[in-house]
């Protein structure tokens, strides 16, 4: 398996799939700098041609540029000319479906991207389902919700008391562990079915709020007073806001049933819990 992007989400994958069997190799644009998991081989991101090229499983995390994907800019004959390649996964957004008012979206619901990252997102799906179909090879499509886990939660900010408990009534947040995102990416390579789209999302859409909450509790301290949103907005970046923009309940139920897998952390609760044991694995605390 090639992991292009070694990053966050790449490097839980690569770990995962190096604990399920599978040789790995990482790209990382400077591989002097990168932390890749034990067993895992590190190649630059610019030299990985010949390692595609062996490869019968690739896994892309790289996000896409306004020129395109970068993946198969820099790649696409060693794509196409890869004699083994059998599977490949390439982890998008849940932002491709844009702002629902809070209605649900599944598996078969027609994506409609509102802000021009998710717009790239969804051309990027596309150029992969060109790809991949060119190749002869499988496709899975991981639409990711937002991304937590160790070194990337709300306890952070808890901890260095500058949390706040934004309030906006009856919107949510889809979100997933980090470790089940490696969780479903490897029961995909294995579990290869034809062209999918796969929800990477817990099983409980959340008010930023409520994980705020929870992690202050965890931690045992006071949760931060609550705030509402139109006196939040004006401190948030433009970033921050394009999220906020957009609210929707993405379901899962079709992705765990063709994966065949249950999540490790169903809700935050379960999340929050398990960065506490990470990181006291980490301490020795």
């Amino acid at each position: 398996m090639v992991v292009a992007g070694l990053g966050y989400a790449g490097a839980a994958i690569a770990a995962e799939a190096v604990a399920a069997g599978f040789r790995v190799i990482g790209t990382a644009r400077d591989p002097g700098a990168a932390r890749a998991p034990a067993g895992v081989a590190v190649v630059a991101f610019a030299e990985a041609s010949a390692a595609i090229g062996a490869a019968t499983h690739l896994v892309v995390t790289a996000a896409p540029e306004e020129a395109g994907d970068p993946v198969l800019a820099a790649h696409a004959a060693a794509i196409a000319a890869a004699p083994g390649l059998a599977w490949i996964g390439y982890l998008s957004t849940t932002g491709v479906y844009g702002d629902r008012g809070g209605a649900e979206v599944d598996e078969a619901t027609p994506p409609a991207p509102g802000q021009p990252r998710s717009v790239r997102r969804l051309t990027a799906e596309e150029a992969w389902r060109a790809a991949a179909a060119a190749r002869g090879a499988a496709l899975d499509i991981f639409r990711v919700g937002g991304i937590y886990g160790p070194g990337r939660s709300s306890f952070d900010e808890v901890r260095a008391g500058v949390a706040r408990r934004v309030v906006k009534p009856g919107h949510s947040f889809s979100r997933i562990h980090r470790d089940d995102i490696a969780l479903a990416v490897v029961a995909g390579a294995l579990r290869p079915g034809a062209a999918r789209v796969l929800h990477l999302v817990d099983d409980e859409p959340a008010p930023s709020a409520d994980v705020v909450a929870e992690a202050a509790r965890l931690l045992g301290l006071d949760p931060p007073p609550a705030m509402a949103f139109e006196e939040a907005r004006a401190r948030m970046s433009p970033m921050a806001l394009s999220f906020w923009s957009e609210n929707r309940r993405v379901a899962n139920t079709a992705t765990k049933a063709a994966l065949g897998i249950a999540w490790r952390c169903p809700t935050y609760r379960e999340g929050l819990r398990r960065i506490l044991t990470a990181e006291a694995q980490t301490t020795g605390i």
